[in-house]
């Protein structure tokens, strides 16, 4: 087998995901006329199938003679975890969040961490593709080999930085790309070193299959 789990149908994504919402709001599961009655099943029958289904490929595990009986495989009720704002930059250069990921705090190199969204193929050296969001850590202090995320204009850039002077440079992303001068008084913010990075699988199946269909 090449995966953990099991793929599951959209109603059995469904009910897991509320299984999941619910925990996290109630800290506890919800019962099975509770699932029921949110999708409005009409049969609690149809709910214990779906249940012993989600249990059958790996998503949760059954307790015998519990009407909450319903344990989450690897969840742990957002104890530990944190919200982290997606930022997103206007044309004044102000900073709007989008909306929030909630992000296990291990993985995280501070509480003020948030993500901005690439939107330049802008770090091929970095394996950072475009509309990827890139972990900024700003209170860090990025090492000599640790590239960094700059705002310049409403571009998100990232890339190794040095200083020549009073001259701020971004090292080339790729070989025939100039390096990027940036010199005071012109609209730029180093925002951090770059840490973890997220990409959408689903995205770039959407992507491919739009590029298929031309």
């Amino acid at each position: 087998m090449d995966r953990p789990r099991a793929p599951l149908t959209p109603v059995e994504r469904q009910v897991w995901h509320f299984l999941i919402d619910h925990v996290a709001t109630h800290t506890f599961q919800p019962s099975v006329r509770e699932i029921a009655r949110h999708f409005r099943i009409p049969s609690t029958r149809t709910v214990t199938t779906l249940l012993d289904a989600l249990a059958a490929k790996g998503y949760v595990r059954r307790v015998p003679g519990r009407s909450r009986g319903v344990v989450l495989e690897g969840f742990a009720g957002g104890v530990g975890t944190q919200p982290v704002p997606l930022v997103q930059y206007g044309g004044d250069g102000r900073p709007v969040t989008e909306q929030h990921f909630t992000l296990d705090r291990q993985l995280l190199p501070s509480d003020d961490a948030f993500f901005v969204r690439t939107n330049a193929e802008d770090a091929p050296r970095h394996a950072i593709r475009e509309g990827d969001l890139v972990l900024v850590a700003p209170t860090a202090r990025a090492g000599d080999d640790a590239p960094v995320v700059v705002r310049r204009g409403t571009r998100i850039l990232v890339r190794l930085m040095i200083r020549r002077g009073s001259t701020l440079v971004l090292l080339a992303p790729a070989p025939g790309v100039p390096d990027l001068e940036l010199h005071d008084g012109e609209d730029f913010t180093v925002l951090g070193p770059a840490g973890l990075v997220l990409r959408s699988i689903a995205s770039r199946e959407d992507d491919a299959d739009r590029d298929d269909a031309r």
